[in-house]
Parts: structure tokens; C-alpha cells; sequence
């Protein structure tokens, strides 16, 4: 396997490798096995239509009108109906790269053999993906039950050479072309529905996870992160190290506190600031800083919990009805496979987390501002009154917490009945994990804010902080200036943003 290489066997997709599609240098191909366990399923199908036996998904109607049969005549144009009548999202477009994820974990599905679809049908996905080719796709329009329907029909459209797609030139843009003209420029042709292969495209998870994956990696980076801001926060407020003892963690051995009290105490050794208020009276400090590892804890704990569900998804068939071979006989099965709730619990339990982290975060920055508790004057301005400092950082922080309240509440909650009460309980997992994504995004700006905070405050401090902070403090300060007068501070926050969920702060501590 070369560098770059992502090899489909429908059973070792692994979330970084859904990611890494954003590359422009990755590439998709589909192993051997699948492409055998691929013919073997769609020949039973095609016994099945030879047979004409009535079954769901190849020769009736859909949901609702599944027990309308369809003639063998008229199976093409039921699954070239099933997508032109689907695809009818509404909202923003889905980012090019999220769609090249979602296609991935649709081809990957596929590749298990158990959806019956010909061969030449998932190639084309992977050529697709190969050729930088993303269907443009509304974003909204999934109940995350009976699969991702309409986003994963506007993806189909565009394999049958109809609606809109996006293509990404050496450059790194991105150019609109008619799906029809997008494929032909590659030497590409449209495919054509047959039996069960509408069906087994848009029956499945795949937006749901794409938002997921990206989640994921966020989020582990953001924690991370998190532990590093704090510990810069306790540098700059010259703060207790006492609460992230290990005897403490041991006797609660919660396993995501133990992670994070254990990288804030390397983050905070061999510190002259710590050294030299050794002695204070301060009994305590307040909770945002001593209780943090209880507080960033559960997300890595969360974080364990979606990583494994989602490695289990991304390798799962989820359309419905799936292809068995039952000594050599084929059975098809209707279930409920494509059914997201256990996607949308793990979205909720994520979003209610990078609340929290995000809410005791801008609680530290709150006291690194205050001199009550760091000693300094206020807002870390130069010329109190005149300047305001960073007093509206706080500001803003509070702000995204405000945002991140909304997108805490559970979606998997949520219920509306379709289908005239044939599809009655949806998951709503597609709106919860696209939510857990754009919290993942607001998140960062408040670490952010953080640390450009928790920075300024240690300018003014004569001690050297520990060995890490000093590191992280040094990294922060070839991006950001220190605030000498009062200015805007947007792009500042923006740019640590971005970095954090880069790989280049992560890397500063060669992790």
C-alpha cells in the first residue's frame, strides 16, 4: 500500500483515512476481495429479478408504497425515479470535502457486498473521489432513518450524469461544471440504474458519518488543547498545582480524568513561576482550574465511546434490504441497518462536552483578566480606563457559549414521523452530528481566546513558566503579537484557531 493509498475492503476503513480524503494527493481503490464479494452479491440479485420474486427494494415501491410491485420492465426507471424524486434537500451546500467523505464511507459500505450494486456503479464513486469530483449537495434533508435519503440522492444524480459537481483543479480550487461535463473530462461515463442500486446508494449513514469522523478529529485535538490552555491559565494566575496530583486521580480513577490531570502536570514541570508563590495564602483556587481534569475528562471518555462506534459504522452495511446467500440460494432481509441513533447519542453526548469545555474555558479566561486573581491590572490593559485590553474577548467567548447552549440541546430526542407513518421514528442523527461539527468549529475560538489571554498575562510576569507553557507561549507568539495597545484581536483568534485544529500545535509537544 503507498503513501496516500486508502484500500476498500468494506472492514478496515479507519476514521483518518475518511479524513485524509481531503487531501488532494489521497487515493481510493477497491480491494480484490470486495470486488469479488461485489459480483457474488449482485448476481444474487439478479437471480432474484430472473426469479420474479416480490421483493422490497427491487421490484416494489419505497416506504410507504413498498407494497406496490413493480414490473420487471420498469425496474430501471423505478431507481431512476427513487433518486430524481429524493433529491430534493434545501439549505447550505455541503463543503466539497465533506462530500468526498461521505461518498468514501458510501463506497466502503458497498464494498461488503451485501447491497447487491454492480461493480462498475462503486467505481465509479471511487473514480470520483480519485478525480476530485463532489456532487454539489444540500446540506439539509436527512432524518438519519432510512438512511442520509436526500443528500445521498443529489450524490447519485450527479453518477447519472445529472444536477451539478464541484471539481478540484491542481490549484486547490474548486469550479462548478455540469455533472454530466464534470465526469466526461475524465473520461467518465454516467452510470445507469439498475435494480436495487438507487436504493442501495442513498440507504445508509454516510453524511452522518462524514460530519463524524471530522468531529472525532477535531475534538481530540481540542482537548488536547484544552489541557494546554488551562495550564497556561494556572501559569498566568500563578495558580495551584496541588489539585492535579496523582493521589487524587488514583482514588477516582475516572479514566479520562486520570488522561487529563496527567498531561497537565507534564505540561506544568519545571516552573519557576510555580516556584516562586510556593509559600502563598492562597488556600484554593476556584473551580474552573481545580476541578478542569473532572471537567475535560468526560470528553475523552466520550471521545473513546465515538471513535469505536464510528469505526464500527464506517464499516458497516446500513441500506436496507441487504443480500445474504443462504446456501448458495439468495435471501434478501429488510431491517433496519440504516437506522442513526446510536450516531445521533454519541452527536448529542459530543456536543453537551465541547460545551462544557468551552464554558469552564471562558470562565479561566474571565480570571486571567481579573486582578483579583491574577495580580495584574485590568484586562491585562496597559493604561487602565484608556484601554480596554482584552475585556471584550470575554466578551465574545461568552458569546460562542451562547451558541454552543443551542447546539448542546439532544437532537436524538427528537422525533417526527414520515412515510404516512410507515418510517415512524427517526434518529435525526444526520442534523446531530453535522451540530457536533460546527460546535467542534466554535470550540476552537474559545481555546483560542484563551491562550491568547492566558500569553498576555504571562508577558508580564518575570518568572519563566514551565518547560511546556514556555513552549506554548513561544509558538502562540510567532502568530500573535503581544498587545502593546489596544487593537482588534479577530484575526488573532482566528489564526490560533486554525492551528489548533491543525496538526502543528498538537506537534509542538511531538505527540
Amino acid at each position: 500500500m503507498s503513501v496516500g493509498e486508502i484500500v476498500l475492503d468494506g472492514s478496515s476503513l479507519t476514521i483518518e483515512q475518511v479524513v485524509s480524503v481531503s487531501n488532494f494527493e489521497t487515493k481510493v481503490r477497491l480491494s480484490d476481495f470486495s470486488k469479488s464479494s461485489i459480483n457474488k452479491s449482485r448476481k444474487l440479485v439478479e437471480e432474484i429479478v430472473s426469479s420474479g420474486e416480490v421483493v422490497y427494494g427491487i421490484n416494489t415501491g419505497f416506504g410507504a408504497l413498498s407494497n406496490v410491485t413493480i414490473s420487471t420492465d420498469k425496474l430501471e426507471d423505478l431507481q431512476t425515479n427513487l433518486i430524481r424524486s429524493h433529491a430534493c434537500g434545501v439549505g447550505n451546500r455541503m463543503d466539497p470535502n465533506s462530500v468526498l467523505m461521505m461518498m468514501l464511507v458510501r463506497a466502503n459500505s458497498l464494498a461488503k457486498g451485501h447491497s447487491g450494486a454492480r461493480l462498475e456503479l462503486i467505481q465509479l464513486l471511487v473514480d470520483m473521489i480519485n478525480n476530485r469530483i463532489a456532487p454539489i449537495i444540500p446540506r439539509i434533508g436527512s432524518l438519519g432513518a432510512s438512511g442520509d435519503l436526500a443528500p445521498l440522492s443529489h450524490m447519485t444524480l450527479a453518477m447519472m450524469g445529472e444536477s451539478e459537481s464541484q471539481v478540484q483543479n491542481s490549484d486547490g480550487k474548486w469550479v462548478i461544471y455540469n455533472s454530466k461535463d464534470a465526469l466526461n473530462n475524465f473520461g467518465i461515463k454516467p452510470i445507469k440504474l439498475q435494480a436495487k442500486e438507487g436504493l442501495s446508494l442513498i440507504n445508509g449513514t454516510s453524511q452522518m458519518c462524514s460530519y463524524l469522523c471530522q468531529s472525532i478529529i477535531n475534538l481530540e485535538k481540542l482537548i488536547f488543547a484544552a489541557d494546554a490552555a488551562l495550564s497556561t491559565s494556572i501559569e498566568a494566575i500563578k495558580g495551584s498545582y496541588a489539585p492535579f496530583d496523582q493521589r487524587i486521580h488514583d482514588v477516582r480513577p475516572q479514566h479520562g480524568q486520570s488522561i487529563s490531570a496527567g498531561r497537565i502536570r507534564e505540561f506544568l514541570k519545571n516552573s519557576d513561576i510555580n516556584k516562586s508563590h510556593i509559600d502563598c495564602d492562597r488556600v484554593q483556587d476556584s473551580y474552573s482550574f481545580r476541578c478542569a481534569p473532572q471537567v475535560h475528562g468526560p470528553m475523552i471518555d466520550v471521545l473513546r465511546e465515538a471513535r469505536r462506534v464510528v469505526n464500527i459504522e464506517i464499516n458497516s452495511a446500513t441500506d436496507n434490504p441487504l443480500v445474504f446467500s443462504n446456501d448458495g440460494k439468495p435471501e434478501v432481509i429488510s431491517g433496519g441497518n440504516f437506522h442513526g441513533q446510536v450516531l445521533a447519542i454519541i452527536s448529542d453526548n459530543m456536543a453537551i462536552c465541547i460545551h462544557e469545555i468551552a464554558s469552564i474555558s471562558e470562565r479561566r479566561i474571565n480570571q486571567v483578566l481579573d486582578p483579583q486573581w491574577s495580580g495584574q491590572k485590568a484586562f491585562l490593559a496597559n493604561d487602565e480606563g484608556l484601554e480596554s485590553g482584552l475585556m471584550i474577548v470575554q466578551y465574545v467567548a461568552a458569546a460562542v457559549i451562547a451558541e454552543l447552549s443551542l447546539l448542546s440541546n439532544p437532537i436524538s430526542t427528537t422525533n417526527v414521523p414520515v412515510s404516512m407513518g410507515k418510517e415512524d421514528h427517526v434518529s435525526m442523527g444526520a442534523t446531530a452530528a453535522y451540530r457536533t461539527f460546527k460546535a467542534s468549529k466554535l470550540l476552537s475560538s474559545v481555546i483560542s481566546s484563551e491562550l491568547i489571554c492566558s500569553c498576555q498575562a504571562l508577558d508580564n510576569i518575570s518568572e519563566k513558566a514551565s518547560d511546556s507553557v514556555s513552549k506554548i507561549h513561544d509558538w502562540l507568539r510567532s502568530y500573535v503579537s503581544k498587545i502593546e495597545n489596544d487593537r482588534s484581536t479577530t484575526n488573532d483568534t482566528e489564526i490560533i484557531a486554525e492551528k489548533i485544529l491543525s496538526n502543528e500545535f498538537i506537534n509542538i509537544f511531538g505527540v
